[in-house]
C-alpha cells in the first residue's frame, strides 16, 4: 500500500480487528432468556447512544437500564458486561496485516464507536500498541454517526480525505466516511476484505 495514495488506515474495533462482542453477546444472552433476538439487537443500537454510554455521557448502568427495560433482558451489569467483553477475540491475521501496513510507513489507527469498554480490552488483549492513534467516541464525545467526525480526524492527522482509508463492518459508517471524501472497505468477512484491500495495494 506504501506506493499508492493510502497514507492511514483506520479500523473499526468491533467485528474488523475483534470479533463482534456487543452483538454476538447480546444475541446468545437473547436466545439463552428466550428473548427476542431482533427487538434486543434493535434496542441495544439505540440503547448505547440514547444513555450517551458511547459518546461518555452515560454511564454502563444506563446502558443496561435502558435495555433492560426496553427487552426485559435480566442479569446484573457486572454479568452483562463480561458477556460481552468475551466475546471481542481479536484476529491475529488482522493484526499480522497491520503490522504489516506499519512497516510500510503507513499510519495505522483503531476509529470505533466503543465506551471505556475499549480500555479494559487493551488491558487484556494489549492491541493499542500495534496501531499509532486511537480514536474511541467515548473519549471524543463524537461517534461515526456524525458525519463531522470524519471530517475532524482528517484534521487532526493533517491528511486529505482521500488518503485516509476506514475498515468498518457498518455499512451507514462506510458511507458517511465515502460521503467525507475518504476511501471505505466495509468489512463482511476474511475472504472478502483481503480481495478488497488488494486493489489498494
Amino acid at each position: 500500500m506504501s506506493h499508492q495514495s493510502i497514507k492511514a488506515v483506520l479500523l473499526d474495533y468491533g467485528g474488523v480487528i475483534a470479533e463482534e462482542g456487543f452483538q454476538n453477546g447480546l444475541r446468545a444472552m437473547a436466545r439463552e432468556q428466550g428473548l427476542d433476538v431482533t427487538t434486543i439487537m434493535n434496542v441495544a443500537r439505540d440503547a448505547v447512544y440514547s444513555s450517551g454510554f458511547v459518546l461518555g455521557s452515560g454511564s454502563e448502568q444506563a446502558l443496561w437500564a435502558s435495555i433492560r427495560e426496553g427487552t426485559g433482558l435480566t442479569g446484573s451489569d457486572a454479568e452483562l458486561t463480561r458477556r460481552i467483553l468475551e466475546g471481542f477475540i481479536l484476529r491475529p491475521w488482522m493484526i499480522d496485516q497491520v503490522r504489516q501496513w506499519r512497516a510500510q510507513g503507513v499510519i495505522t489507527g483503531i476509529l470505533s464507536d466503543q465506551s471505556h469498554w475499549l480500555d479494559w480490552l487493551n488491558e487484556r488483549d494489549r492491541f493499542f500498541a500495534y496501531f499509532d492513534h486511537v480514536f474511541n467516541s467515548y473519549h471524543l464525545g463524537k461517534g461515526k454517526r456524525d458525519p463531522g467526525l470524519f471530517h475532524d480526524i482528517a484534521e487532526q492527522l493533517a491528511l486529505a480525505p482521500a488518503g485516509i482509508l476506514l475498515v468498518d463492518d457498518i455499512r451507514s459508517n462506510v458511507e458517511r466516511a465515502q460521503a467525507a471524501g475518504w476511501q471505505a472497505i466495509h468489512y463482511v468477512d476474511k475472504a472478502s476484505f483481503l480481495e478488497q484491500i488488494r486493489k489498494f495495494e
